[in-house]
């Protein structure tokens, strides 16, 4: 294992989000000098597990590296992110990722089934920018140096 502040080069973190602005938000909350993240940045859950499967377009692993963390929406074009999750979990290569859910639905169901998925945290997405930003910063802080990870080629 690996703490990520030991680490020579970025934190890899997927992010599955179709919703533009909530994208670069995420870019500005968390790409930063203080962080060192390598965002990737995917639309839809079949997109996510194309990139998770280096399969399509995402073949070529230097191209699509094993993430550190995925930062997954629940609703998603196509695949949703309760299926996307269900996948990672059922997965044998896949199941040890760590998965924070990041949505807008606050709702009992949804939160009980990602924890029923094995998602490692669920947070509903903050509706102010500044707190949006804050809350993902905090995020990165605490899953990308606080944590200790394996690393990816163990995940």
């Amino acid at each position: 294992m690996l703490e990520s502040t030991q680490r020579n080069k970025p934190a890899i973190v997927l992010l599955v989000e179709d919703d533009l602005a909530d994208q670069e938000l995420t870019k500005r909350a968390l790409v930063d000098d203080f962080l060192r993240v390598d965002l990737r940045i995917v639309n839809s859950g079949n997109e996510a597990m194309d990139y998770l499967l280096n399969q399509g377009k995402y073949a070529d692993v230097r191209d699509a590296p094993r993430p550190d963390l995925v930062l997954l929406d629940l609703n998603l074009p196509g695949m949703n992110g309760r299926e996307v999750l269900e996948a990672i979990r059922s997965d044998a290569s896949l199941r040890k990722l760590v998965v924070v859910v990041l949505t807008t639905s606050g709702q009992d169901e949804d939160v009980i089934r990602s924890y029923e998925l094995n998602c490692h945290s669920y947070i509903t997405k903050p509706v102010q920018i500044d707190r949006f930003v804050s809350t993902l910063r905090s995020l990165g802080r605490y899953w990308l140096q606080l944590v200790t990870l394996p690393s990816p080629e163990h995940n």
